[in-house]
């Protein structure tokens, strides 16, 4: 027999007080810390804890008591539901305070060494439909609220966002504000389109079902792109040899129902030049080892930055918000080419180029830049970015970081007067600081997307480096994630 679980108690007329990481604020009750999503300092809330332990909890805001000056309302109906955009109830001028702080914070709690005054964040250009890319799950049951299962709201199909710890569910989601109002429309279509003709939505448990995830993209060159995945009829041997003949053979591929749903899309949105699909019968939605095949148009858009053109095709990593992108690459050159005299162009590295974009966009400013990145078809789109932009300076290679990146790499071309970095968010690793200390540039200049792991690196940077100029730069308003950029110059 299970032990019953304990109940929580309800702490009543608790001030919020200060904004915490994951996008949560926190309350002090003594001596435990709780932490709270959805609330703002200041307000007055009524906390069910959902966890507890020694010194820290876990609440809800259940009932509020007093709402704070500093709240702001939200705009989206799915708002408290969804999981993203939990800062939509802070003002963004409050929001990117708040970021800046938590920047500050980390390098200087987890870094621990000597830091310059941090610059005033760089704000978003745009705070709604700010991003180029938006990936949809479809799913055969749609997540329901509490009120609703009591309700007996039965469970139907929807396309929307995953929920956390609901793997086998989707918010149906009606109107997303992220990104221009022609995904919603684009989105909304398709679902209305296989209700009205009986197609199936994916069951996530069961691994089979017809629609399965949209990824919806577009440009500063007014293109757009819809990729859309299609699942197996009925589930597939979870093995490598059964999943490999599937994708071969395509016998339990629902074809003709699939391109009645392309077809309906390219007739209703001419604006989409770039409609693709993939099958994916995996157990998983990633599509990078598949086929993608194009149903109407192109296998790629273009991106615009200065006098650039990015190719982007439907496994292309770029940056989503394209406004502040060019921000953070301008910050990025102009901390990289600090002090640079015409007559000479200094050697540049660049890792974790991606496809290329900082590569390709810093240049014409280097006698030459040298792009590390893991993904093969990454480098080779960097490749074709380098071709299709008349760019000779470039050269890239494909690689595991800390394989690629050693002594006999430097030896072989030249030591770099520059590295740029700009590391996933688990920072680098400790074989490639040691080379990056070995290779000894002039100047280190460090994009990251997690100041906690930016600052664990800069300390391992401080034996050789100063860092002299920090610069954060906000690419996601209403979350809690920040970009910041750091200048390291070499100790004397």
């Amino acid at each position: 027999m299970s032990r019953k679980k304990k109940e929580l108690p309800i702490l009543e007329r608790i001030e919020i007080t200060d904004v915490a990481a994951e996008g949560k604020s926190l309350a002090r009750v003594n001596d435990l810390v709780v932490f709270v999503p959805y609330v703002v300092p200041g307000d007055v809330v009524d906390l069910k804890l959902t966890r507890k332990k020694h010194h820290y909890a876990e609440a809800e805001a259940v009932f509020f008591h007093k709402k704070s000056e500093l709240r702001a309302e939200p705009f989206c109906e799915h708002y408290g539901i969804c999981g993203g955009c939990k800062w939509q109830c802070l003002p963004y001028s409050e929001q990117i305070k708040w970021k800046q702080r938590q920047v500050i914070d980390n390098l200087t709690r987890i870094g621990k060494i000597d830091l310059p005054e941090c610059s005033p964040i760089l704000g978003s250009v745009k705070t709604q439909e700010y991003r180029n890319k938006l990936d949809f799950g479809c799913s055969s049951k749609q997540w329901l609220t509490h009120e609703q299962m009591k309700a007996g709201v039965p469970f139907e199909p929807g396309i929307g966002f995953h929920i956390s710890g609901a793997f086998d569910k989707v918010l149906p989601i009606h109107k997303c504000w992220l990104m221009d109002n022609l995904n919603n429309k684009i989105r909304n279509f398709i679902f209305d389109y296989a209700c009205k003709n009986g197609l199936t939505f994916y069951d996530l448990r069961a691994q089979h079902g017809l629609l399965r995830d949209i990824v919806i993209r577009n440009s500063h060159s007014g293109e757009w792109m819809v990729v859309i995945q299609f699942g197996p009829k009925e589930q597939i041997q979870n093995n490598k040899e059964s999943i490999a003949e599937e994708i071969a053979s395509q016998s339990q591929f629902d074809r003709e129902s699939a391109m009645t749903i392309l077809e309906a899309v390219h007739k209703e949105f001419p604006e989409i030049s770039s409609l693709m699909w993939v099958y994916n019968p995996k157990c998983n939605d990633t599509f990078g080892d598949l086929a993608v095949e194009c149903y109407f148009g192109t296998d790629h858009i273009f991106e615009l930055m200065e006098n650039l053109k990015f190719k982007v095709g439907p496994k292309s990593f770029y940056q989503t918000n394209t406004e502040q992108a060019y921000i953070l690459y301008k910050v990025a050159r102009d901390f990289a080419f600090t002090g640079q005299t015409e007559n000479k162009k200094p050697l540049v590295y660049d890792l974790y180029t991606g496809t290329g974009t900082i590569a390709n966009f810093v240049a014409s400013k280097a006698r030459q830049v040298i792009g590390i990145e893991y993904v093969p078809e990454a480098i080779e789109d960097a490749k074709v970015n380098s071709q299709i932009n008349g760019i000779d300076n470039t050269l890239f290679y494909a690689g595991d970081m800390k394989d690629i990146l050693n002594k006999e790499f430097i030896e072989k071309h030249g030591r770099p007067d520059v590295i740029i970095t700009d590391p996933p968010r688990a920072g680098m690793h400790q074989d490639v600081i040691d080379t990056i200390l070995f290779a000894n540039p002039e100047r280190i200049v460090y994009v990251s997307c997690n100041p906690a792991t930016q600052a664990r690196d800069l300390q391992l940077l401080d034996v050789n480096y100063k860092v002299v100029k920090i610069q954060p730069v906000d690419m996601f308003p209403h979350t809690q994630h920040v970009e910041n950029v750091v200048l390291l110059e070499r100790k004397k």
